[in-house]
């Protein structure tokens, strides 16, 4: 190894590396980030490129709870706090460089179909991420996730994924006005020359050409120029900048725990649970692998990253949020160079900064985040080439599951189907063997639930 002459560095000669200044005793004692590779400068670019990429949850997410009947205010701030929470946690307990905030298609499912479709109160449906939260905490602790994850076949985890992205589709079209409901056909075309509809469309072709141009934030940059459009052309007001943050009184600690059990567990905490499971674990293992951190194709510290998933659905449940998971977009801040907690330390600076940006977050129009959710309902597309097509036993569960997702307005739906499904044509078709006993279990409760209960 050769130093420079300039004492604080190191170049090392086994290849083209960066140069490593000397970190602070402390960052180093908790990140190593020697060991690591990097450097605090780049750490803290890499942070502030995973925020740039995630940052419009703070604006999409208030603006779908607030569909539920949630005080936008109330959880604009509970998003901030319970992302800084959570990637604070990541960073500090687990040291990886993964943020994280209320999930996408979670919040949906939150409220579109929990809330709006079952009638559940708000209160009740965060009771219900509580009690999620507590079993995600459990499987982690005894380590039955492995045996959980592992049971369940490739083709129904993308297909679980990949319903949800069609149904974040059809949320996206709609608040765009792009697609209304039709008596005659349920559904069809709005009016696609109302104001609305056009600056979706245009903030819509805007993300998605910013991000094939690799421009950070691309997401965010749509979300901001639709919102300024429809100050112009769809009669928003501007209402400042910059206030103190509102106040997260009405959605703390307004969790119903007795109300959540109440209206079944298996309509709701269930599929909490395992869409936080394979969202999570997903993310987590995708994310490490793009850094480099697996070691023999396992992340040491994978229970240490779920204890932190877990503990912030816990959280965002008693702040007043749906579930909260670790965010694919972090794998933005691993290409800048992150490695280590202090990345998404960074973020969770930067998310508790955004507690004074209230005024312009509520100014935010559905139609100014429909691109947005119609964006990363196209991304959650793109592994269902992955599925085994040429087996109908695999293929059709599967299918099955995608298409009952939107087409009924419910994941819980779309997985009961798709569970059952899978389990009934392998026993048929004599191949009950390779059907993990974790489907039949949950095969098994969905199909009573169905008989016994209902729909």
């Amino acid at each position: 190894m050769l130093r420079s002459s300039d004492s604080r560095c190191i170049r090392t000669t086994t290849g083209p590396q960066p140069c490593l200044w000397s970190q602070d005793p402390m960052l180093e004692q908790l990140f190593k980030l020697r060991q690591s590779g990097t450097d605090t400068r780049t750490e803290i670019l890499a942070g502030v490129t995973t925020f740039l990429t995630m940052a419009y949850i703070i604006f999409v997410n208030p603006t779908i709870l607030g569909d539920a009947g949630m005080p936008k205010d109330a959880v604009f701030v509970a998003t901030c706090i319970v992302a800084a929470l959570g990637s604070l946690v990541m960073g500090l307990y687990a040291n990886y460089p993964i943020a994280m905030a209320p999930g996408m298609g979670l919040n949906a499912y939150f409220a579109y179909a929990v809330v709006l479709g079952m009638k559940v109160p708000w209160q009740a449906a965060l009771g219900a991420v509580f009690v999620s939260g507590c079993l995600f905490i459990l499987v982690s602790v005894f380590g039955l996730r492995a045996l959980i994850v592992n049971g369940i076949s490739r083709s129904l985890r993308v297909a679980i994924t990949a319903g949800l992205g069609m149904f974040l589709a059809l949320i996206a079209f709609k608040s765009a006005g792009i697609v209304v409901a039709s008596p005659a056909t349920l559904v069809q075309a709005g009016d696609l020359h109302k104001p609305e509809a056009i600056m979706a469309v245009v903030g819509f072709l805007l993300i998605v050409t910013l991000d094939r141009l690799k421009v950070r934030g691309a997401i965010l940059i749509g979300i901001v120029v639709v919102t300024i459009l429809s100050f112009f052309f769809g009669g928003n007001t501007f209402r400042g900048l910059v206030s103190a943050p509102p106040s997260i009184a009405p959605t703390l600690l307004h969790l119903d725990v007795k109300g959540a059990l109440g209206v079944g567990i298996l309509n709701v905490v269930l599929v909490f649970f395992l869409v936080e499971l394979f969202d999570a674990t997903g993310t987590l293992m995708g994310v490490a692998s793009r850094a480099g951190l697996l070691v023999e194709g396992k992340m040491e510290r994978l229970n240490k990253a779920l204890l932190a998933d877990s503990a912030a659905i816990v959280a965002g449940s008693l702040l007043g949020t749906s579930s909260t998971t670790a965010y694919i977009e972090s794998a933005a801040g691993v290409q800048a160079g992150g490695r280590t907690g202090l990345t998404a330390l960074t973020v969770a600076v930067l998310f508790l900064a955004c507690l004074f940006i209230a005024p312009l977050a509520g100014v935010v129009p559905a139609y100014a985040t429909a691109p947005a959710l119609l964006f990363v309902a196209c991304l959650m597309l793109r592994d269902v080439g992955d599925i085994d097509w040429s087996d109908t036993t695999e293929a059709v569960p599967a299918a099955i599951t995608a298409l009952v997702i939107p087409f009924t307005y419910s994941i819980a739906e779309g997985i009961a189907f798709g569970f059952i499904t899978y389990a009934l044509l392998k026993l048929t078709t004599g191949r009950a063997r390779e059907v993990k006993p974790v489907i039949w279990v949950i095969a098994a409760l969905f199909a009573f639930k169905i008989v016994y209960i209902g729909t």
